[in-house]
C-alpha cells in the first residue's frame, strides 16, 4: 500500500458568502490529501491535490473559461472537451452562444454534455497541428467567418495563463501557509503550469521548484531535457487534454524557468486511478491520476518530509466509459497494469 490510503482529508479553504452566478463559483477549491493521517510522518512526504473537479463546471478549465472570456454574440473554441464545457456555462450564465470544434477521438461523455449545455459540437478528425484542419484552425476561421463572433484561442491566448496566476497560484500558497517545496502537473495549453508556477516561483523566491509531467506521446519531457530542441511527435496516450507537439504561448511564458520533466507512463496512470477510487473514494480521469503518480515521483525524489502539490484536473464521470470498460482497456494493452485486487471496478463491457 502506497501513501494513498482510506481516506481523503481536505485542507482548509476560506469561506464566503454567496456568489453570483456560475463564475462566481469558480475558484477557491480545497487542497486534498489522500492519505490517511494515521500513517507515521516518516512513511511518505505530504502529496496535496488541488481539488479542480470541484469547481461548478466539473474541472480546472473553468478558470481558462472565466479568464479568456469577453463579450460577444458568439463565443468559439478549439478544445478537447473542458474549456469547451466550462465555456458552455459560462455562456449560458451570460447568454451567448458556444461553437466548439474537438477531435473525434474524445470521449462521447464529454460531446453529449457540451450538448446539453446547448452548445454547437463539431466532431472533426484529429490531426497535427500543422494540418490546416486541425480543430484550433478550424475553429479559428469559423469566428472569422461570423459577424459579432471571438475565437478564445487557450492555447496561446495568455490570458489563460494570467488566470492561474491571479486565482490558482495564490490559493495554493495561502493554503500550505507558504510552505511548499515543489508543483507539478501535466500540460495542454500550458495555463496552469505556467500560471501557476510563475506565482509559486515570485512567492518563494525561486525556492520552490515547478515540474512538468507529460503523458506518453508528447514531446515535452524531451523539449525541457533537450534544452529547447523539438521533436516529432509520436505515440499516443489514454489521457485526453494533456500532451503537446509545440510549445504554445501559454508554457512560453514559462517554459525556461521549469526545474525539470518526465513522462509518466499510461500504467502507472491507470493503476493510480483505480487505487484513488478504491482507498481514497476519490474518482478521478486519467490526466488526474498522470499528476497524482508524477507528485508521489517528485517527492521521493526530493526526499522524505517534502511537500508537493498538483492539480486533480476533472472526475472520471466523463470518462467512465472508457476507463471502467473491461473491453476499452484491453484494447490499450492495459489489463494487467491494473492490480487484481481493484479489477472489481472494471464493471463495464
Amino acid at each position: 500500500m502506497s501513501c494513498f490510503a482510506r481516506r481523503a482529508c481536505l485542507t482548509k479553504v476560506r469561506q464566503f458568502s454567496a456568489v453570483a452566478g456560475f463564475t462566481g463559483a469558480v475558484g477557491n477549491t480545497p487542497l486534498v490529501r489522500p492519505r490517511d493521517p494515521r500513517e507515521p510522518p516518516h512513511s511518505c512526504s505530504t502529496i496535496l491535490g488541488k481539488a479542480e473537479f470541484q469547481n461548478p463546471g466539473g474541472s480546472v478549465k473553468d478558470r481558462a473559461a472565466v479568464g479568456v472570456l469577453k463579450p460577444g454574440g458568439t463565443v468559439v473554441e478549439g478544445t478537447a472537451g473542458n474549456t469547451g464545457i466550462g465555456l458552455a456555462h459560462v455562456c449560458r450564465d451570460k447568454g451567448y452562444k458556444c461553437v466548439i470544434f474537438m477531435p473525434d477521438t474524445q470521449s462521447q461523455e464529454k460531446i453529449d454534455l457540451l450538448r446539453m449545455l446547448g452548445a454547437e459540437v463539431h466532431a472533426v478528425p484529429a490531426v497535427a497541428y500543422e494540418n490546416p484542419k486541425n480543430y484550433n484552425h478550424l475553429a479559428r476561421d469559423y469566428a472569422k467567418s461570423l459577424d459579432n463572433a471571438i475565437w478564445t484561442d487557450q492555447f496561446d491566448n495568455t490570458a489563460n495563463a494570467n488566470a492561474h496566476y491571479r486565482t490558482t497560484g495564490p490559493e495554493i500558497w495561502e493554503q500550505v501557509n507558504g510552505k511548499l517545496d515543489a508543483f507539478v502537473c501535466a500540460t495542454g495549453t500550458g495555463g496552469t503550469l505556467a500560471g501557476v508556477g510563475r506565482y509559486l516561483k515570485e512567492k518563494s523566491n525561486g525556492k520552490t521548484q515547478v515540474w512538468l509531467a507529460d503523458p506518453p506521446g508528447s514531446v515535452l519531457t524531451s523539449y525541457v531535457s533537450s534544452g529547447g530542441k523539438l521533436v516529432e511527435r509520436s505515440g499516443s496516450s489514454i489521457t485526453e487534454g494533456i500532451g503537446q507537439g509545440r510549445i504554445t504561448n501559454n508554457l512560453g511564458t514559462f517554459v525556461d524557468d521549469l526545474d525539470g520533466a518526465f513522462t509518466v507512463p499510461d500504467e502507472k496512470s491507470i493503476a493510480m486511478l483505480y487505487e484513488l477510487l478504491d482507498s481514497a473514494g476519490i474518482y478521478l480521469g486519467a490526466s488526474s491520476a498522470l499528476n497524482v503518480v508524477a507528485a508521489v515521483e517528485l517527492a521521493q525524489k526530493l526526499g522524505k518530509g517534502s511537500t508537493v502539490v498538483t492539480v486533480l484536473c476533472d472526475g472520471a464521470y466523463r470518462y467512465q466509459s472508457r476507463l471502467f470498460s473491461k473491453k476499452w482497456i484491453e484494447s490499450k494493452g492495459l489489463t494487467s497494469a491494473i492490480p487484481e485486487h481493484l479489477k472489481k471496478y472494471t464493471v463495464l463491457p
